[in-house]
C-alpha cells in the first residue's frame, strides 16, 4: 500500500525538480548563473489554524522582500 508523500518529500521533489530546470536553463539559454545554493538547506512549515494566523502569516510574506536589502543571504550586501 503507497502512502501519500509528506509534505517534505514535496518540498524535495519541487527543489529538486526546480534547480534541474534552472541549471539546463543556464547551459541551454544562457540564463545568467546563480552564485551559491538555489535554495536554502530546509524551509519554515506551519499549520494555520484561525484567522489571525492567517493574517500574521500573509502580511509577513507581503511585506517580506522588503527585508532583502538586509538581509544576511542578500549577495549585494557589503559588510
Amino acid at each position: 500500500m503507497r502512502v501519500a508523500p509528506t509534505v517534505g518529500e514535496i518540498i524535495g521533489a519541487f527543489k529538486s525538480i526546480t534547480t534541474h530546470n534552472y541549471m539546463r536553463g543556464v547551459k541551454q539559454f544562457g540564463w545568467h548563473p546563480f552564485a551559491g545554493k538555489l535554495w536554502q538547506r530546509n524551509y519554515y512549515e506551519h499549520v494555520i489554524r484561525d484567522q489571525a494566523d492567517w493574517e500574521h502569516i500573509s502580511t509577513y510574506i507581503a511585506d517580506n522582500p522588503l527585508n532583502w536589502i538586509d538581509d544576511e543571504e542578500n549577495p549585494e550586501i557589503t559588510r
